[in-house]
């Protein structure tokens, strides 16, 4: 069997892949399984050296790289240089920062020497989305690795060609053979290798449904699981905002990658007082993003992933204008070629209506006015999601103190939702399981063994 990738901006198949059989799976699996015994083994500072070079690899092959991601999946062509950069500055970050952030902790208890020391699980099945075909992967493989695993990726299928070159990446920044593989497998066999000795544990980011059935599957098999999932983030905008840098900043957050990503800001929960003047203004700026080849540099929105996303977009879309959202730019899909949709913005948004209550993967964004500081955050926490969160203030006191009470794994003043290597990254209710990035990231994938030693005798 084969499988085919399509550019989502012309409907162009771009190549065709053959999905491995079962057996050939396994061997990876069993490979990589072999591969871990030896490279959990080597010095972390050998591990963060060729990390280092993975970095290196990463930008010497920016613009091939970045090509491939999007023509595989449609974003303007400088979003994908600055994935690139991202993978490869969050490799340096790692390289310099695992050793503090994997170190034994020394501990107080009833003994002469208590500590926790953190050692890898072994192998680490990654399944991950294509929205971010490099991000995504490298997110999860980064922390993993130096960790002391071996990595698995299954990546989505419409990113094959992407995926491959990630497995391309450690091969040239010379790591140890099988430490890191892409398979290109179907779900049955990827169910299968869960519940099988070659896998310890399971990292996905995708949808919701998704999850489900993955941490089903995980738990089956007593398999430790990260999950990342769906989002409607709040954007709250409080009557003493900037308005300008509010506007900038919601632009901004929801229009990266044409707003198909999990943290995007997709709910604007302005004050009434300014709502209107925030929602004339965002609609102006989104009528005027340049929409078109995203191979071309001017191009500032590329297409949706494809066809089946645009209707989706528009149902959400049309089924809140019904129930009397109203249209202030966009709501329609563009040509005929090609999976593209307006920057659309609705304003008098209900929490009941589709926009608000559902993910919106796309460039949809739904404005919904307040009265008090307390109903912003009845409004933000009334979503099944917890991803992401912000707040828009002059005073820091007060929006410190509301984002404390956003039900969310990341919440930000003064910014829209963003991840960074540094700071740990994940979500609660609907929204995930665990935590990515930072020291809490790498240590998930890890066994925190306690070590506890007593005197001998009387």
């Amino acid at each position: 069997m084969k499988i085919k990738t399509i550019n989502p901006a012309t409907e162009e198949v771009l190549s065709e892949y053959d999905i491995m059989p079962k057996e050939m799976v396994f061997d990876i699996a069993k490979s990589a399984r072999k591969a871990q015994k030896s490279w959990g083994g080597l010095p972390l500072k050998k591990r963060e050296e060729l990390m280092k070079r993975a970095a290196a690899v990463l930008r010497e092959n920016k613009e091939e790289y970045a090509k491939l991601m999007t023509l595989e999946m449609g974003k303007p062509i400088t979003e994908s240089r600055g994935e690139i950069e991202k993978c490869a500055w969050t490799a340096e970050i790692y390289a310099g920062k695992a050793e503090e952030w994997l170190k034994d902790e020394q501990m107080e208890a009833d003994g002469l020497k208590h500590l926790i020391t953190y050692q890898p699980l072994g192998t680490v099945l990654a399944i991950m989305p294509w929205n971010f075909p490099f991000w995504q992967a490298f997110r999860f493989a980064i922390p993993t690795l130096l960790a002391g695993n071996a990595a698995i990726l299954k990546h989505a299928s419409n990113v094959t060609g992407s995926a491959l070159k990630i497995e391309e990446v450690f091969r040239k920044a010379g790591f140890p053979e099988n430490v890191f593989r892409t398979i290109i497998a179907e779900h049955s066999a990827v169910n299968e290798l869960i519940g099988s000795d070659y896998v310890q544990a399971v990292s996905l980011t995708g949808s919701t449904e998704a999850g489900a059935r993955i941490a089903e599957a995980a738990g089956r098999h007593i398999k430790k699981v990260v999950l990342e999932l769906g989002g409607s983030d709040p954007f709250i905008v409080l009557e003493d905002a900037d308005m300008d840098f509010a506007v900038e900043n919601a632009v901004r957050g929801r229009m990266l990658n044409m707003g198909q990503s999990c943290i995007s800001a997709k709910r604007f929960i302005v004050h009434e007082s300014i709502a209107d003047e925030f929602a004339r203004k965002v609609a102006e700026r989104f009528s005027k993003i340049i929409i078109g080849n995203p191979l071309d540099e001017k191009t500032q929105g590329g297409p949706l992933i494809n066809k089946k996303a645009v209707e989706q977009i528009n149902r959400q879309v049309q089924d809140s204008i019904k129930q009397g959202a109203k249209l202030l730019t966009g709501g329609k899909a563009i040509g005929s070629k090609g999976s593209f949709y307006e920057p659309t913005l609705l304003y008098n948004v209900r929490r009941d209506m589709k926009v608000a209550c559902e993910e919106v993967f796309g460039p949809v964004g739904a404005v919904m006015p307040f009265k008090t500081a307390e109903e912003a955050v009845e409004i933000a926490n009334s979503s099944e999601f917890g991803l992401g969160g912000s707040v828009f203030t002059k005073d820091l006191k007060k929006g410190e103190e509301i984002v404390r009470k956003i039900e969310s794994g990341s919440v930000f003043v003064n910014s829209f939702t963003k991840s960074d290597p540094r700071m740990p990254f994940g979500g609660i209710k609907k929204s995930g399981i665990g935590r990515e990035l930072s020291k809490l990231g790498i240590r998930e994938f890890t066994n925190a063994k306690g070590i506890s030693v007593y005197k001998h005798g009387k």
